[in-house]
This record gives structure tokens, sequence and C-alpha cells, in this order.
């Protein structure tokens, strides 16, 4: 299923039953009074969060979502049932967005967590509710009240310890397949990711973490260039990135200038994801001899004025994706611990 990271929805909560107008007519009970009940509460919709989904696909056809409107009240003071409640389940890390003012309504970041977004209308007044000493035989009811309507925007943002970015082809899905169970499409052209993957990997017993893969960014991307940038977004949720380069292509960029265009996309998109943790990982190691690997890197990080740290690795082979997987499950729980 392709992954959909944003969907416009509209939504109905069910309206109030009205209240009942009725009078007691039973033999022998000459003027038994107002016995006309309320009517039920309207159904509410609500978001719920589960860590079950993790894409927007499901809302891809089906938009529209309705409570059930509550039933009206009867004679002998009966009260109308209440609406059932639409639940509508969301991935977890969906932001909720009113369409039309772009307020955040909700972040439903966690499993289980959930939020009323369409508030049911409450039920009519019957008229036996209006009974007095002066008035009898009251004629008065109120109706039910209508339910919320309006349209939201979700907006999913991948939860994820780990974001992978870089130019296209740079060996991020390899990567990915090769430290976890995910297998996304590989293939020697650009933009063969269109859309996120996420993968776990698993360091030891009881250690482990996500990462997510995002389509290669190129120069522009921040402008709407590539396809890329329609996910830049789910990096933000991210505690470390893994800038991977490709270290083997003669004819294309050098790896300082590529590393280069990454940054500068990634300040004019969002300067705070700029300054996340960023690590580089050069790749394709397997395709050069071990010297000249050395010399590329040392000459890249040199150039750059690089002061964070730094891995030579081989998708293809797996030497140094060990040594890298363990060196970010120990800042993952170092960063745990410390919070």
């Amino acid at each position: 299923m392709k992954f959909v990271d944003e969907a416009v929805i509209s939504l109905q909560a069910g309206h109030g039953g009205h209240g009942c107008l009725s009078f007691r007519r039973e033999k022998f009970v000459p003027k038994g009074g107002p016995d006309g009940g309320d009517g039920g509460r309207g159904g509410s919709v609500i978001l719920r969060a589960t860590s079950e989904l993790n894409t927007l696909a499901d809302f891809r056809y089906t938009r529209k979502f309705s409570a059930e409107n509550g039933s009206g009240g009867a004679g002998r003071n009966r009260t109308g049932a209440a609406g059932s409640d639409c639940v509508i389940r969301v991935p977890a890390g969906t932001l909720v967005f009113a369409e039309h003012t772009q307020e955040l309504l909700v972040d439903l970041e966690t499993h289980g967590q959930e939020f009323t977004v369409a508030v049911g209308g409450r039920g009519g007044v019957g008229n036996s509710r209006f009974k007095s000493s002066v008035n009898q035989t009251p004629r008065r009811t109120i109706p039910g009240g209508e339910g919320d309507r309006l349209s939201v925007r979700l907006e999913l943002q991948v939860l994820a310890d780990v974001g992978l970015l870089g130019l296209p082809n740079a060996g991020k899905s390899t990567l990915l397949s090769r430290i976890s169970a995910a297998r996304p499409k590989i293939a020697d052209y650009p933009f063969t990711t269109l859309y996120p993957h996420l993968g776990v990997v698993d360091v030891g017993p009881g250690a482990g973490f996500v990462v997510a893969d995002i389509p290669g960014l190129i120069e522009g991307a921040a402008a709407g260039a590539g396809l890329g940038f329609q996910f830049l977004r789910h990096l933000n949720r991210t505690g470390l990135l893994l800038h991977i380069v490709d270290i083997s292509d003669e004819f294309g960029e050098m790896p300082r200038a590529s590393v280069e265009t990454v940054f500068k996309e990634l300040e004019a998109f969002d300067r705070q994801l700029a300054e996340k943790d960023r690590w580089l990982v050069f790749n394709k190691s397997d395709c050069l001899d071990p010297a000249a690997a050395s010399a590329i890197c040392q000459e890249t990080l040199s150039g750059l004025k690089w002061d964070s740290p730094w891995f030579l690795i081989s998708g293809v082979s797996g030497e140094g994706c060990a040594e890298l997987c363990q060196k970010i499950w120990h800042k993952l729980d170092i960063g745990c611990d410390e919070s």
C-alpha cells in the first residue's frame, strides 16, 4: 500500500433527539399530566491513535464520517437512546488541523490517546420538565441540538528514532534493508524510494530502535523540487539523523558538495531540523579499496570541519553496519536515561 501522509476528512457529529410532547392517557386516570421524555444526546466523533497503523491510506477513499443521531424522547417519561460515537483509528504521530483555520487541534502521538474532535448535540427536553403548579399542562418542548460539523486535515509524522537522509541513490534503502527486516524497493536509478519506509533494528535482547527512510533530496527540495521535501516533516520527531553519503560515484557530486547540498536544503526547510544531531555515514566502501575510501572520508571531513561522529560502511556487504547500530543504540539509550 502506497504511503499517504496527508488526508482531509469531513466529520459530522450526531444530532440530539427531540424532546417529546406527551400527556398521560390511562383508563381511570383523568388529567394524568405531562409525561414527555427527553431526547438522547447525539454521538460524538472521536479520533483514537494506534501504533497498529503507519499510514493514512484508509482515508484515500473514505473521507466522510458521521456519528449516530440520538433518539427522540417518548411518553411515560422515557428518555431517547444516545447515539453511538464514531471512533476513527489513526496512526500514532498524527497531527490534526482544522481545515479552514489551519489551527492545530491535537497531536496524537501516543498509542491509545483519544480526542473528541466533533461533539454530539445535546438531547432535547420533553414537556414533563416544564410542569409546575401554575402550568400543569405544558406544551413546550426543546428540540435536540445539532452536532458539530467540520473538516479536518490529518498530517502524519512517522514516529522513528532515527531518520535517513541524503541524495538519491546514496544507499539509504540498501542500508535499511541490511540493518532491519524492512524490504524497500532498491534499484540503480534516482527516486527509487517514492514514500517513507520504516524498519525496526534489533541490536540485542530488549534493545532496538526504529529507522525512517525518506525519498532522496535534491537541490531546491525545500522549494518543492523532487520528492523528499514532501516527507521532510517526518524527520521532526526523530532523535538522530544519519546523513548517507555515496563515496563511489566518481561522475556525480563530490561527497563534500553532496553534504553541503543536503544541509542547505534542511536549513531552508526547517532550521530546527537542521540543528538536530546528525552523523555522517559514508556508504559504498565495497566499491573502493580501503585506502582510497579512507582518503575520501578524511578529505571530506577536513573540508567540512566536521566534529560530529562519522562512519564508513557498506550497505551491500554489511561492513561497519553492526558497529553503526551499536553506536546509535548507545546514544539513544543514554538520551532516554537523561530525559
